[in-house]
């Protein structure tokens, strides 16, 4: 059963394109127990089909900046294979610290963007209030 409330869950965070493989290997690490290697070989047969209904329905509402999207797959595919690489010469615990880390960093990021976007509109509020008062 967490197998299943695993996959619809990242699938749902997939869809909406903000990574739901980083969801899916953190709940199959640390919520089903699986180990690190094959958690993260297991979510790259998961991103294929999430992808490409995530492209589909983006290709139809027309989001996609095609251009762009061969130029960063081009790169991306040369990344891979690097990184493919690398993860299977590291150690199992260097490994979890890594993608701990790189989940740490990005939640500081998010973080701090709506930090950023909260004082802007809070700013932009307190200055529209001032000219209201004013006239």
């Amino acid at each position: 059963m967490l197998e299943l409330l695993s996959g619809l869950g990242a699938g749902i965070v997939s869809g909406t394109g903000m990574g739901g493989g980083t969801i899916l290997i953190f709940l199959l690490t640390f919520i089903i127990g699986i180990e690190q290697h094959v958690a993260q070989a297991t979510n790259l047969i998961f991103f294929v089909p999430t992808s490409i209904v995530a492209i589909i329905v983006n290709l139809k509402n027309k989001n996609i900046d095609i251009p762009l999207a061969i130029q960063i797959s081009i790169f991306g595919i040369i990344g891979a294979i690097i990184g493919a690489n690398i993860s299977i010469n590291i150690d199992v615990g260097i490994l979890k610290k890594i993608f701990g880390v790189f989940l740490a960093l990005i939640a500081i990021w998010e973080i701090y963007s709506l930090l950023k976007e909260y004082i802007f509109k809070e700013k932009k509020h307190t200055k529209n209030i001032f000219i209201k008062k004013g006239k």
